[in-house]
């Protein structure tokens, strides 16, 4: 459930804005997605998991926290980011 090093090296590259960049709102966002699709690929086979239930919706709220900062400080880079993950809003 966890990503991997290398996963998460993929993320940056794509989502970063200068070449140290692994904190940015748009990294962040762009992690937490990909957890979320992972977890919820193991709830679909687990669904008894409440556990890991918690943890998604845990995960959920804090990338919709984030996405909302975004869309106040930079509208521009939110709806380039949204298009891009494909996300709803």
């Amino acid at each position: 459930m966890a990503l991997t090093v290398r996963q998460k090296q993929n993320i940056f590259k794509e989502y970063k804005l200068h070449e140290t960049d692994t904190g940015s709102v748009e990294v962040q966002i762009a992690m937490l997605t990909k957890q979320i699709n992972e977890l919820t690929a193991h709830l679909k086979t687990n669904p008894k998991d409440n556990h890991s239930r918690r943890g998604l919706l845990k995960m959920v709220s804090k990338r919709r926290k984030l996405l909302d900062y975004l869309s106040k400080n930079s509208q521009k880079s939110y709806t380039t980011l949204v298009r891009k993950l494909g996300l709803k809003k």
